[in-house]
């Protein structure tokens, strides 16, 4: 990576150096499968307590696995306990410190506002992400989280690993679910 590639992020009074996101090629996103297959099965646990699919692990920099998440929004009604959350809570626990430098969030689906803040807090190196989220995606979606100029810490992100296989999970998830909601709805209505 050139310098030439990089960032200069100008935000009065300071400004950042920021390395710009890898651009993926086949190879990369290769790498990152085996850590997506984990992520995947973390998903569909959530899945079997009803939750949304979503799972997460973070990994050191040398690739060991500090910690493991499943949303459990649903099932422990606790609206920050998305698998981000999650994972990065058990990767601090195991580290001993809330500053998880050379740190990298493996993910299903693209992270909301509140776990770019944790993503940010931690100091993560970087964010690996299968599916993205239209809706509420804060890396590429709805705005470059990657990038704020306002915050004193930047990471690259690469989306599109196993892309298909967990928007297809997510799909499916909420599919059955407006199928759930509208067989309520007509039993009630009778």
């Amino acid at each position: 990576m050139a310098k030439q590639d990089a960032k200069i992020i100008d935000s009065d009074p300071m400004t950042f150096y920021c390395a710009p996101s890898p651009t993926p090629g086949p190879d990369d996103l290769l790498v990152w499968e085996p850590l997506m297959h984990e992520a995947l099965q973390l998903a569909a646990a959530a899945q079997l307590r009803g939750d949304v699919p979503v799972g997460a692990v973070v990994i050191d920099g040398s690739g060991r696995i500090l910690g493991r998440g499943e949303n459990r929004t649903i099932f422990e009604n606790d609206p920050t306990a998305h698998a981000e959350i999650l994972a990065l809570r058990q990767a601090g626990a195991q580290v001993g410190n809330h500053r998880l430098t050379d740190a990298v969030l493996v993910v299903t689906l693209e992270p909301c506002i509140m776990c770019l803040g944790a993503v940010i807090q931690a100091r993560l190196a970087g964010v690996v992400y299968a599916a993205a989220d239209p809706k509420a995606g804060c890396l590429v979606s709805r705005m470059d989280g990657t990038a704020l100029p306002w915050s004193n810490h930047h990471f690259w992100s690469l989306g599109g690993v196993l892309e298909q296989e967990c928007s297809a999970k997510l799909s499916g998830f909420f599919k059955q679910r407006r199928q759930e909601k509208k067989i309520s709805k007509n039993l009630a209505e009778r």
